[in-house]
């Protein structure tokens, strides 16, 4: 009984060390990879509204979320495809900006049960093997519309919706990958749940459950309810208790259960050796090679809050001053906007012009820029890749400040946007308050690792001036 209980302390002090090790490592890995798929698809949902293919579910802001929940999947007739698709679209979209900004990801919330929800929510539409010829009705749908209407797009467009389909791909993969190994440790979790809340009861008859295996199944279903309360009893994962215990294998299903309990110290994986700082310095690069789709639904707004400002000017002469110009072929008159830059750190304020079309032709020279590097296999990245390091370096650099130059004047569109437009259409501006805090998140990302490749670089100059070499 001793030994018994000396293997049911240790299997429940390597669960919890392995569950802590989730929280902080990998359950953070799922998130990211859930707000990338997120951006991803909001840049898709934006298009096919932006091509009238869907219809945004009207009732969506009434909706509220509070748990994991999939689109509908039944069949429906052709004639309402545009409601429908909209509607679950809606759904599915509402439910990731749920799972991105409310779920709480750890062990304790994310149970076996709850597993099983994000599993339907990944397969409800399956961006890793999207296809018009899916046997999934949402995913054959979805993919008709968005090839169909990339078809007919600009090529800076139709460029952008592929890279947005290629990051959802991806970012699925590595969704589906890292909860197929999560799955496994949270039975395994389960397990040692029942380990520490029922074997190790005071009321727990430890010797009669040992006397054969029959007995501790008995013993555990007298006092599970008492122990792990309103959790699911799991008939195939108790048995593998029982087996654990006292199956002509125990021993071996003992140690093979520790090792995959077991987490490896940093000093067990730790190997003396020269980090490779070109890595990190186009690790970076490929952190600003993931905002194309960030910056293309950014432009997108912008696009639409101007038109709509513009649309306040159609009088009958604005028409025909139009038609003039049309006419006599007279390019347009440049559009400035005035706009109010605030110094984040002082607080002071100043007025500064943005010539409108010199401005969104540098959007899209940006996402064209980032896109053609986002891909270690690309002739963007690999063109790159070839230049001195210290080159590499100031590229990325003066892209980072670029950037953050850009944050400036977006947040000031944005709030420009607001103030300008008329009572009768302030409701219908696009906020960009939300798409300019991701764009931020990426780019301090980025920041963060070209921090890091100037902090080896200086701490490698520093040991050659005092004569160390590694």
């Amino acid at each position: 009984m001793e030994n018994g209980n000396n293997f049911n302390e240790s299997v429940v002090q390597a669960a919890d060390a392995k569950a802590q090790w989730y929280d902080t490592d990998e359950l953070p890995k799922i998130l990211d990879n859930y707000r990338l798929l997120h951006t991803c698809i909001k840049v898709i949902f934006d298009f096919l509204v932006k091509k009238a293919l869907i219809t945004p579910d009207p009732y969506k802001l009434d909706k509220k979320i509070s748990d994991i929940k999939s689109p509908e999947s039944t069949q429906f007739v052709e004639s309402e495809r545009s409601i429908v698709m909209g509607q679950r679209f809606s759904d599915y979209e509402s439910t990731l900006d749920f799972l991105c900004n409310y779920y709480k990801f750890s062990v304790s919330q994310l149970s076996l049960s709850n597993l099983k929800k994000l599993v339907d929510l990944n397969n409800s539409i399956t961006w890793n093997a999207f296809s018009a010829n899916s046997n999934k009705t949402n995913t054959r749908v979805l993919a008709t519309m968005v090839f169909g209407a990339r078809q007919s797009s600009d090529a800076l467009t139709s460029s952008m919706i592929n890279d947005n389909l290629s990051k959802a791909a991806q970012a699925m993969n590595e969704i589906n990958a890292a909860l197929k190994d999560y799955t496994e440790f949270q039975k395994e979790w389960y397990k040692a749940q029942v380990r520490k809340t029922v074997l190790l009861s005071p009321n727990f008859d430890a010797n009669k459950a040992l006397a054969e295996p029959a007995a501790e199944l008995q013993q555990i279903k007298k006092n599970f309810a008492a122990g792990m309360g309103k959790v699911p009893f799991y008939n195939e994962l108790i048995d593998e208790i029982i087996q654990e215990d006292q199956g002509p294998k125990k021993a071996e299903l003992q140690q093979l259960l520790l090792k995959k309990l077991n987490v490896a110290k940093e000093s067990d994986k730790k190997v003396e050796k020269r980090v490779d700082t070109k890595a990190l310095i186009m690790g970076a690069l490929q952190v600003l090679g993931s905002t194309p789709a960030q910056i293309g639904t950014i432009a997108s707004k912008i696009q639409d809050n101007h038109d709509l400002l513009e649309s306040e000017h159609n009088s009958f002469m604005d028409k025909l001053k139009r038609a003039l110009r049309k006419a006599f072929g007279i390019a347009e008159k440049p559009l400035y906007y005035n706009v109010v830059i605030v110094d984040q750190t002082t607080g002071a304020k100043r007025t500064e012009k943005i010539h409108y079309q010199t401005f969104m032709t540098d959007l899209a020279t940006k996402t064209r820029r980032f896109a053609a590097v986002a891909q270690p296999n690309s002739p963007g990245y690999k063109k790159i890749m070839s230049m001195p390091e210290e080159k590499i370096a100031e590229f990325v650099s003066s892209q980072i400040t670029d950037c953050n130059r850009l944050m400036v004047h977006l947040n000031a569109l944005d709030d420009f946007f607001k103030t300008a437009a008329s009572p009768m259409n302030k409701s219908k501006v696009k906020g960009l308050k939300i798409d300019i805090t991701t764009l931020k998140n990426s780019i301090v990302k980025a920041n963060q690792q070209r921090v890091e490749y100037t902090s080896y670089i200086e701490e490698e100059a520093q040991m050659k001036r005092l004569g160390i070499t590694g």
